[in-house]
């Protein structure tokens, strides 16, 4: 995890828009480079890196003697990097996967580069003897990316839509557009002496659903046997992902996805050559079920288990940097992030564990949500689901990224593992829907009867995050709405309409979230299309606790 930031063509001193790339520090707290490129008016580049791979030679731009016409600024983790040297024949010059880019590129081209990447990444890559940029980003958008191009050929990229605020191009910041950048897709540009660019092409690389281009394979999968197809994936999406110098923990909220990713970590660590004991992390408030149901795996798989008690008042005081961190004011996305955010604020000041697995992906892919139960029919309910996984880039995986780079710390999803979705989604619908009100049903199938987790915990129904931190006495979501009905009053949402024509807000909650959002990021509403709701449900509120599954079984 590390964040990047690049300018082509502004019409300002380079120097005084470095100070937009700050912005993200936190992304990457071990060092910090800005760096003009030569021969080219106005472009720079700036990194902010967090050592995870490649100590020594791993600072960014990155650039090798063999091609050094090639600047790259990556942002992600190449699992396959020694794999495809030793298919292509190359010879890297440092120990760091992202080489593997620049390999790859002068191979095939950019578009065969990012085909075959298996890993999570959002890079630039400049090319000057060619005078071309270009800009990727992975299929599910695990690492981000924003871009602002303006009609005049100014082109941004960051991390973070915030290291691209403020800066200085002939009109007001409010009126550029600051957009995220496509997952799965790939863009290049002409780039001219002035450093302006012209956009040459846009394109598609991965399509979710489709598998990778790339054999990640380690053994040939059963031919009729999906279930032990699933457990070899995501044991190899667990193990491919143990790279790194940095301690490895994970989160674990006692759900399904969590659980499994944890006892896989477990399983695996020592194999991999880690001798330190792996910690996992849970929080909630007191009387959580989340953390009894943490306690209960932690000690089944034998990890150094932390719990981290948060209060209302803490949970509430925390909201405003979390909206910042997020760059978004959905509602279950913001409720979510609070605990996540506390603790990873914990990991970062209380231990030195670095890199962070989690469980997030598994609830889009395989159908966790309640509402999945509801689905009209298992073609839906996969539509459904890929409606789900093209949009985590704006809801759980934008969650996942920034409440934990916020401190400075790496999470990595092996839910989202290329070869792991692509054959999950090749299943029959019927194979992937929910079974007799049991969702991800196919998913605890796969794993039951291996002794991995309890069966109390494998069968455990799914708890939204955001509901199961909270007290069995008093929800986080009652607390909420205790707090903003102070905050906001009835003629502010008689206004709402007008104050915000664009998703206008109709809870207090939403409104009160919405004001903090435009305080920091005005009239950037449309980074998020929709507020996200169940599906075949008759509800105004995400939380889970509110559909009728739950109140059946209360």
């Amino acid at each position: 995890m590390c964040g990047i930031w690049a300018i082509f063509g502004s019409d300002e001193d380079v120097s005084k828009q470095c100070a937009s790339a700050l912005r993200i520090g936190h992304r990457g707290p071990d060092c910090f480079r800005l760096e003009n490129i030569n021969h080219f008016k106005n472009c720079c580049f700036g990194f902010h890196r967090l050592a995870i791979v490649g100590d020594t030679y791993g600072m960014q731009p990155m650039r090798v003697h063999r091609y050094p016409q090639i600047w790259l600024c990556y942002n992600g983790e190449i699992y396959n990097y020694r794999r495809v040297a030793e298919q292509f024949g190359f010879n890297y010059e440092t120990d760091c996967d992202g080489e593997s880019i620049i390999s790859l590129y002068m191979h095939g081209g950019i578009e065969f580069a990012a085909k075959h990447l298996d890993g999570v990444f959002a890079f630039i890559l400049l090319d000057t003897e060619q005078k071309r940029v270009y800009l990727g980003r992975d299929t599910y958008g695990v690492r981000p990316m924003f871009r602002l191009l303006k009609d005049d050929g100014f082109l941004a990229v960051c991390s973070e839509a915030k290291g691209l605020m403020g800066l200085s191009h002939g009109h007001d910041d409010h009126e550029v557009n600051i957009e995220p950048f496509l997952p799965g897709h790939f863009e290049s540009y002409d780039l001219s002496p002035n450093g302006k660019v012209t956009l040459r092409e846009r394109g598609r690389f991965h399509k979710i659903g489709d598998m990778p281009k790339y054999d990640a394979l380690v053994k040939p999968l059963e031919e009729n046997d999906h279930y032990a197809n699933i457990r070899a994936l995501l044991e190899g999406a667990v193990k491919k992902r143990l790279i790194g110098g940095r301690r490895i923990g994970c989160l674990l909220s006692g759900g399904l996805d969590s659980s499994l990713i944890s006892a896989l970590l477990l399983k695996h660590a020592k194999k991999s050559g880690i001798i330190y004991p792996v910690q996992t992390y849970a929080i909630g408030m007191e009387g959580s079920p989340d953390v009894e149901a943490a306690r209960t795996v932690a000690k089944y798989i034998g990890s150094e288990h932390h719990e981290v008690s948060f209060t209302p008042e803490e949970g509430i005081q925390a909201i405003e940097d979390v909206i910042y961190s997020l760059e978004s004011y959905d509602i279950t996305t913001i409720r979510a992030s609070v605990g996540m955010y506390l603790v990873s604020q914990y990991i970062r000041t209380k231990t030195d564990s670095v890199v962070i697995f989690s469980g997030e992906g598994s609830d889009e892919l395989a159908q966790g949500y309640i509402y999945f139960n509801k689905a009209p029919s298992a073609e839906e309910a996969d539509a459904e689901s890929r409606r789900l996984l093209g949009d985590l880039y704006m809801y759980d995986v934008l969650r996942g990224d920034r409440t934990t780079s916020a401190h400075g710390l790496e999470l990595r999803v092996p839910f989202l593992d290329h070869m792991f979705t692509g054959y999950y989604l090749s299943l029959p619908t019927e194979v992937r829907r929910a079974k007799d009100g049991i969702e991800k049903y196919t998913l605890r199938k796969a794993f039951d009867g291996t002794g991995l987790l309890p069966d109390e915990i494998l069968w455990r129904p799914k708890e939204a995050f955001s509901d199961g931190v909270s007290s069995l006495k008093k929800s986080w979501y009652e607390t909420l709405q205790e707090y903003v009905e102070e905050q906001i009053n009835d003629q502010m949402m008689e206004d709402a309409p007008k104050t915000f024509p664009f998703n206008p807000p109709r809870t207090k909650e939403a409104y009160y979230f919405r004001q903090i959002f435009e305080k920091h990021f005005p009239s950037k509403s449309k980074w998020i299309p929709y507020y996200w709701m169940p599906r075949w449900s008759k509800t105004n509120d995400p939380s889970a606790r509110t559909l009728k599954h739950y109140k059946d079984s209360s």
